[in-house]
């Protein structure tokens, strides 16, 4: 069943294989827009070199998880590559109500079980060129094993094949092109009709519940 919560933001789902390009394309992306986040997911992955606790993820241990599990402290919740990934409810939806845009950065699971939550969510699957760019992409990052690069490339194809549940597609090849095709289409969700009208109604019923 669809969420029933009151909001004037939209939430917009982000999804790609690993190597993508998806998080360069989303931090640049919300550094030309106004009035939009990203949601930073917990995970109980450990952290890589360069990480920040709170800014990259909420790096938690896999107990707290759980319990944060079991209390349905999460929109959504995955397990890639052993390790669990889940997004604040709380979080998401204190900002959506305030009229702010939230980018969740999810995989096609996650982004399956927010898509029955919220009618209103605009999902868009980032696709690499090529699958040998995609490969030296993953290389070129120095993060992972070539044995982990082969699993990651192998999962990228059950991941792309799951592109038509998805509202939009966007190819990164070209890195500046893609970011305005970003940006198009959230700029292009902002000024549809439903959009506008929720911005304004509450105003509309004040103007029309008391006559002069």
């Amino acid at each position: 069943m669809s969420e029933t919560l009151t909001q004037n933001g939209t939430l917009f789902i982000i999804s790609a294989p690993s190597g993508a390009g998806k998080t360069s394309l989303v931090h640049k992306l919300i550094n030309t827009l106004d009035d939009i986040c990203v949601s930073i997911s917990y995970t109980t992955r450990k952290m890589r070199a360069g990480e920040q606790h709170g800014k990259d993820y909420h790096f938690v241990s896999r107990q707290q998880f759980a319990d944060m599990l079991a209390n349905n402290e999460f929109l959504e919740h995955a397990n890639v590559f052993g390790n669990s990934y889940g997004t604040s409810r709380n979080w998401v939806e204190q900002r959506l109500v305030k009229g702010i845009d939230v980018i969740l950065e999810i995989d096609w699971q996650g982004a399956a079980q927010v898509r029955k939550l919220f009618d209103g969510s605009v999902s868009i699957f980032i696709l690499p060129p090529s699958l040998q760019t995609l490969r030296k992409r993953l290389v070129h990052r120095a993060q992972d094993s070539e044995a982990v690069i082969d699993q990651r490339m192998a999962q990228a194809i059950s991941e792309i094949s799951h592109y038509p549940e998805f509202d939009f597609h966007v190819v990164n090849d070209d890195f500046e092109l893609a970011l305005k095709q970003l940006a198009s289409i959230i700029k292009a969700q902002r000024a549809s009709e439903k959009v506008q009208m929720a911005s304004v109604q509450q105003l509309i019923n004040e103007l029309l519940s008391k006559p002069l």
